[in-house]
């Protein structure tokens, strides 16, 4: 059954992929990004199937007004992909003040304005599946990445409570969560803060380690991606990537050994 989608960030990445794989199956894409021009291509071989707009999704207004042009323009949404975002390279103590701030705007409160924008059309059908995508970062954290970490932690959050929230007006929640993958996302469309070298040594053994990973194939993602939109009944969480499952296993294993080390303080602080 044909299906209309909305998704942002498509110009590049997991975003052109996916939308790419929607319209070559007979589904309705709008395509959203900064530059409208980037998505040029996409327009020219898929003709009315496609409808290309212009967002920052930072911008909570034009959020509202692209999502009503998409659902004027089809009749209808079916599905909304939260994808715009990028990471922020650096320490804590290395990260300015204006690059935390933009980290949030983008990753979280543009998720948050597409969602709060998305919502009552959705409800007024009485169905839908908003889809966040988030990290394996948004799990667990590692160094030289805290903002981006903090950011998809935040998704995490404000996404299972949505999920809760909108379950009872036929409203799907899904937050997808990566692992490493062979796209921009740590080169072009990233920031990285100005460095202190006391952390260089630790930046070099987080680069080492991210050089050593087994990076998934971006084109992968678009038949898991189709599952995900056209399950029955799709999950809160997925992992894309073979190399998430185990890492996190691990890290929920060293979790719950250390509260439970500390369970009788715990207990004892009830009072």
């Amino acid at each position: 059954m044909k299906k209309t989608i909305l998704i942002t960030g498509a110009s590049r990445g997991f975003g052109k992929i996916w939308a790419e794989a929607f319209l070559k199956r007979g589904d309705q894409v709008i395509a959203t990004a900064r530059n409208i021009e980037s998505l040029k291509g996409l327009v020219e071989t898929y003709g009315s199937s496609m409808l290309a707009l212009e967002l920052d999704v930072t911008n909570r207004a034009q959020t509202f007004e692209v999502i009503g042009k998409a659902h004027t323009h089809f009749g209808g949404l079916d599905v909304v992909i939260n994808n715009a975002g990028y990471g922020l390279f650096g320490t804590i103590e290395e990260a300015s003040e204006q690059e935390a701030r933009e980290q949030f705007e983008v990753n979280v409160f543009g998720t948050l304005w597409l969602s709060q924008a998305a919502i009552p059309l959705m409800r007024a059908q009485g169905t839908g599946h908003i889809i966040q995508v988030s990290s394996v970062l948004g799990i667990a954290s590692i160094p030289n990445l805290g903002l981006y970490n903090a950011s998809k932690w935040a998704v995490e959050a404000l996404s299972e409570a949505m999920a809760a929230e909108i379950k009872q007006f036929g409203i799907h929640t899904t937050l997808v969560e990566p692992i490493g993958y062979s796209t921009d996302w740590s080169g072009a469309s990233a920031v990285h803060s100005k460095t202190i070298d006391v952390y260089d040594g630790l930046r070099a053994a987080v680069y080492k380690e991210m050089e050593n990973m087994p990076f998934g194939h971006p084109d992968a993602t678009a038949d898991a991606i189709l599952k995900v939109v056209d399950a029955e009944v799709p999950p809160l969480r997925i992992f894309f990537g073979k190399t998430a499952l185990p890492w996190i296993n691990q890290v929920y294993a060293d979790r719950l050994a250390g509260w439970e080390e500390w369970s009788e303080v715990s207990v004892a602080a009830h009072g």
